[in-house]
């Protein structure tokens, strides 16, 4: 792809594609920093990638918005309603044996509705959509639920998603998701020292 036209999109883009990644940045900031807020954020930008992924053909991403929605208010009142001394929900970790069953369900789930959406209808890029859905889905249960390793799992599901949205001409979201991947490994080193030190 050229300069020209990348700036081309660019300039295509809408607003609301503009807000949506606003405040996914502001969201991922806010989970970095355990901050409850973060789920208003999340709310907001998941209402309108909703559309948005609906209206470019990715039907699997926008039906994961609908469940994002659903996550949004869970993780809220999870995180505030936690199991932690102070009411506050702590970190916890996952056995490999755990994370082994939660890839081998995620990769089944991919391939199977990879295959239907395929067969029975015209989605875009059916297995990789499926994928970054199935993972999507996880993942943000354990955000909501406040599992260490959820950073690791978003390294990947980011960057296959950055490929998705860079062949749908989501060129402002790609960029979005660019970011995530830094803001994932620092997030992923502030988790650690949180855990380590209460679990010290």
């Amino acid at each position: 792809m050229s300069i020209d036209s990348l700036l081309d999109a660019l300039q295509a883009m809408s607003v609301w594609e503009v807000v949506a990644v606003l405040l996914g940045i502001a969201y991922l900031l806010l989970v970095v920093r355990e901050s409850l807020w973060c789920w208003y954020a999340a709310f907001g930008s998941t209402a309108i990638f909703l559309y948005i992924f609906w209206d470019v053909g990715l039907v699997m991403e926008s039906g994961l918005q609908v469940y994002y929605l659903a996550m949004a208010v869970y993780g809220w009142w999870q995180w505030q309603h936690g199991s932690g001394e102070a009411g506050e929900l702590e970190i916890t970790r996952w056995n490999p044996t755990r994370h082994v069953l939660a890839i081998g369900l995620v990769l089944s789930a991919a391939a199977i509705s990879g295959l239907l959406l395929a067969k029975y209808t015209g989605a875009a890029l059916p297995f990789l959509d499926s994928f970054t859905t199935w993972g999507s889905i996880l993942t943000t249960w354990m955000v909501a639920r406040k599992v260490l390793e959820n950073w690791l799992y978003w390294l990947v599901i980011d960057s296959v998603s950055i490929y998705l949205y860079l062949d749908r001409g989501l060129y402002l979201t790609a960029l979005l998701f660019m970011v995530y991947l830094v803001i994932v490994v620092f997030g992923y080193r502030k988790w650690l020292h949180h855990y380590r030190m209460q679990s010290s």
